[in-house]
């Protein structure tokens, strides 16, 4: 059938189709133009206007073919006439059919106590691409008696293009004789849905809750429904989009005008918990849910003891670190407000703030550290744990065998171990981990049983490197470590090189380098390496544990040294440092020149001291206590060896009275205590002619003894004897030897060997004199006349005395 559009007078032509210019998407049709003037037509689509392929229908018309139409689209004719016309054109829709509309429901809120209101909303389907709309048919069928509804009004709801939805109102009497239905239309046709009965797709609006009145354990909450119905569901919630239902439990209901007012408990909550509520009713279906309200229930004593341990003590044993993780919201049942620490062997108390996790405390071996978190509601149960040894006993296990440490994915490890064989029978084990340096600001455990022998440690950073150690626990006090180094879950060569200082020593060079900042290292360190060039020579590298700042470079010969490092990690090796240069210089012998140089001058200082009398007496004067009491062997005096040659050795005493008695000397007293003695010396054969005597003036001094000798000194002074007593003539006839010679004195190594020693004894007289003894300090004597003083030795140091 044919559809014309007509034309205004001022056109060229006229356009039509084959169908209605509102088609179904998908659909074939023919689109027409004839020519009101002998010309040559042309026939175009869409804007800008696009030449279509046409063909003649008769002199006058012509046609496109138009298949599977996807969109709306326009076509237009034209053609040349005179005067010249305007062209002609026509807009073809396409779209669908209306679906039939899905999920019809209802709500249904009472309005007093006659009317209700219901409101009812659909699912429309997909888009038609065309105007379309709804309508909501409602039927009223009124209560016949008590069997059903009878008799029937039907009626439209609102309704609007575009729009899901339509609401009415009705009697509370009526309104379980009441049906529904929903016919979708558009210029393509319509669709109905099935009558339903409103009490079959009707729910009630949604309650409204009051702000929850919480305990520990449970919260109370109002809700205030509408319609009133049995079935109410309450749900909960602590986490995001985790939501849990609550048994039904009505515990109080009050009426009020607007509606029963119902308080629900909901119960098997935690402590200190923040948590949220959603409520929904139902008819026959449904509610919506309530919008949430939220709560905190109170706070209880935490319910958990904290997790501690105590890795070591001290390097010096005078304190030690106790660490404990925070307990988790549910086992704080609070918030803490703080920590307490006892020490059992000083019963001390320590109290911490809730940000710190660590305490440092004074060292006790085997002690018991027990600690508690404390919030409003009181204290936990207590966390013990026993102080380590100082030393490890005999008696203690063997520590965890073959630590491995293997990458178990993205910033994971695991580690693994063997049970040593002396593990007791109740013991578990403690793996803990840190940044390497880092212990406590890092340190992390876990506790694990008995059975285990690996655990998996998370939450690494990459690019770093860490350390720690798997600890066998017993009676909560590590009993057996084994340490575990450098674990990094990735490295790469390090982005920083170390900054080295060198101390030039002779033929040496130490070298000295600062640890390379953390963020640097890009993994565990394995090696420092040392380059060192020569003369544009380069010498083989050092390697350096990572451990090492320090190294020496031995045995360099003379020259002129360029010095870097590097540092490596397993992910490879770091850019050079610094160059730094140094040389090392060729030996001189200037020490000893000026050793010598000051050395010499203080020697012959020394020499031209020891020479002067004075000094030497002063030097008796102040140290002659400190000198030993060197006495010389009378055998090997002079007058020993003279009286093997018939020769006479006399005591002081003997001389004495020889004078007095055989000489017929007299002895004269010195008012002063000097005594004079006139000798006569003659041969004992008295066969020549006697002499005139010589005279020997003798001077006694009675002087008391030095305060610096001992009693032991003063009651017992030594004798002092003569070496030997010889006249100023260099004639041995003049010698008299006394008949009274004492025997003792006498050596006993004869006559043979006492004239080798005669020059011995002279060369020894000198040292002797400089190191005097105390005796001569007892009886100090002073010899007059021509009695000669290398004639008479009294001792070494009386001696010297006399000489002074």
């Amino acid at each position: 059938m044919r559809s014309a559009v007509s034309v205004g007078s001022m056109k060229s032509c006229s356009i039509w189709l084959s169908s209605k210019p509102v088609v179904q998407i998908g659909s074939s049709f023919q689109v027409y133009c004839t020519f009101k003037c002998r010309c040559t037509g042309a026939m175009y689509s869409d804007h800008p206007r696009k030449l279509q392929r046409h063909q003649e229908f008769n002199s006058t018309t012509v046609f496109v073919n138009v298949t599977n139409i996807t969109k709306n689209i326009t076509y237009s004719c034209d053609c040349k006439c005179a005067p010249e016309l305007d062209p002609c054109g026509l807009d073809i829709s396409a779209g669908y059919l209306p679906e039939l509309p899905q999920n019809l429901s209802c709500i249904y809120e009472v309005k007093g106590n006659q009317s209700v209101v219901v409101f009812c909303t659909w699912s429309p389907g997909r888009d038609t691409f065309l105007w379309s709309h709804s309508v909501l048919w409602v039927t009223k069928n009124h209560i016949d008696g008590p069997t059903g509804c009878n008799g029937s009004s039907k009626e439209a709801g609102l309704s609007s293009a575009g729009l899901s939805s339509a609401g009415f109102t009705a009697s509370s009497s009526d309104a379980e004789c009441i049906s529904v239905q929903v016919e979708a239309r558009n210029i393509l046709g319509s669709v109905e849905t099935p009558t339903y009965q409103l009490w079959d797709i009707a729910s009630p609006s949604s309650p409204v809750l009051g702000s929850p009145r919480c305990s520990s354990r449970r919260c109370i909450i109002g809700m205030n429904q509408s319609v009133w119905t049995q079935h109410v569901e309450i749900q909960f919630t602590a986490e995001p989009h985790i939501w849990t239902s609550s048994p039904d439990q009505v515990v109080q209901t009050d009426p009020v005008q607007t509606g029963p007012v119902q308080y629900w408990s909901v119960s098997s909550l935690e402590p200190f918990t923040f948590y949220q509520f959603r409520a929904r009713s139902r008819l026959r279906l449904w509610s919506r849910w309530s919008a949430n309200v939220s709560g905190r229930t109170q706070e209880e004593a935490p319910a958990k003891e904290l997790d501690v341990w105590v890795p070591e003590a001290a390097s010096d044993f005078k304190s030690l670190r106790v660490y404990w993780k925070p307990l988790s919201v549910s086992s704080a049942r609070g918030r803490i407000l703080g920590y307490t620490l006892r020490v059992s062997e000083s019963n001390f108390i320590y109290n911490v703030s809730a940000d710190v996790s660590n305490r440092t405390v004074t060292f006790c071996e085997d002690c018991e550290v027990t600690v508690w978190a404390i919030n409003s509601k009181g204290k936990s149960p207590p966390a013990t744990i026993t102080t380590p040894h100082r030393k490890v006993k005999p008696q203690e296990v063997l520590p965890p065998q073959d630590v491995h440490v293997t990458g178990a994915g993205d910033h994971s490890v695991c580690i693994s171990w063997r049970r040593p064989d002396s593990s007791p029978l109740l013991a578990a084990y403690v793996v803990e981990w840190y940044r390497e340096g880092n212990k406590m600001e890092d340190l992390q455990w876990v506790r694990l049983g008995r059975d285990d022998n690996h655990t998996v440690v998370t939450g690494l950073k990459p690019f770093e490197c860490y350390e720690g150690a798997v600890h066998v626990v017993y009676n909560q006090s590590s009993v057996g470590s084994s340490r575990f180094l450098g674990v990094s879950t990735g490295s790469s060569a390090p982005s920083a090189a170390p900054s080295v200082q060198e101390t030039v020593e002779g033929n040496q060079v130490t070298v000295t380098w600062t640890e390379l900042p953390r963020g640097e290292r890009r993994g565990c360190l394995t090696i420092y390496t040392i380059y060192l060039e020569m003369s544009s020579s380069q010498l083989p590298p050092v390697s350096v544990p990572a451990a090492q700042r320090k190294y020496i470079i031995r045995n360099l010969s003379p020259a002129r040294y360029s010095l870097w490092m590097t540092a490596s990690t397993a992910g490879g090796e770091g850019r050079a440092g610094q160059k730094v240069n140094f040389s090392i210089q060729h030996e001189t012998r200037l020490f000893p020149l000026v050793l010598c140089a000051v050395v010499g001058p203080v020697l012959m200082v020394l020499v031209c001291l020891y020479h002067s009398s004075a000094v030497k007496q002063r030097f008796r004067v102040f140290f002659q206590c400190l000198v030993l009491d060197v006495v010389p062997d009378p055998a090997n005096s002079k007058w020993a060896k003279d009286s093997l040659q018939g020769k006479v050795m006399m005591s002081w005493d003997d001389i004495l009275s020889s004078v007095k008695l055989r000489a017929g000397g007299s002895k004269h007293v010195h008012p002063q205590g000097k005594m004079n003695l006139q000798l006569q010396l003659s041969n004992s054969s008295g066969t020549e002619e006697e002499e005139e005597p010589d005279l020997v003036d003798v001077e006694e001094l009675l002087l008391p003894p030095p305060p610096s000798c001992t009693e032991t000194e003063l009651l017992h002074p030594q004798t002092n004897y003569i070496k030997s007593f010889s006249h100023d003539s260099d004639s041995s006839a003049h010698t008299q030897t006394s008949l009274d010679s004492t025997v003792d004195y006498i050596s006993s190594h004869g006559p043979g060997h006492m004239e080798e020693e005669v020059e011995e004894e002279e060369e020894d007289q000198e040292p002797f004199g400089f190191f005097p003894s105390h005796n001569l300090l007892t009886e100090p004597m002073e010899f007059g006349g021509k009695l000669t003083l290398n004639a008479v030795r009294i001792d070494c140091s009386d001696f010297l005395l006399s000489e002074a």
